[in-house]
């Protein structure tokens, strides 16, 4: 996984960029997602925004972030930001790993 972030990313700290800067600024509520998208057979960054299925065609959810408000008001108010930043505290990589061999497998071969 982690070389898989740093070809399709640069870093680890280009990718968590990406996905927090998606999160903190999806309009209204929403999520942030790191996918597998098989065509290009590479990982990428989505947003989806309210209750719309617009993840990219055919792409594997591996890890969200969700942005909607009922996730975050009780404890960080209006502040998205802060949430979002706190979230990547609670992420099992494992669960992200597992995902992540799971669809590249599935992924038939171009």
């Amino acid at each position: 996984m982690a070389a898989a972030i740093d070809e399709h990313f640069g870093s680890f700290d280009a990718f968590a960029g990406q996905l927090s800067a998606a999160t903190k600024s999806v309009q209204g509520s929403g999520w942030g997602v790191l996918a597998w998208e098989p065509l290009g057979q590479r990982l990428i960054v989505e947003q989806v925004y309210d209750h719309h299925g617009n993840v990219g065609q055919g792409a594997t959810p591996l890890l969200v972030f969700d942005a909607w408000e009922h996730a975050y008001y009780l404890q960080y108010r209006n502040v998205r930001p802060d949430y979002v930043d706190r979230l990547w505290n609670l992420v099992n990589w494992s669960d992200v790993i597992a995902r992540f061999d799971a669809a590249r497998a599935a992924t038939p071969k171009i």
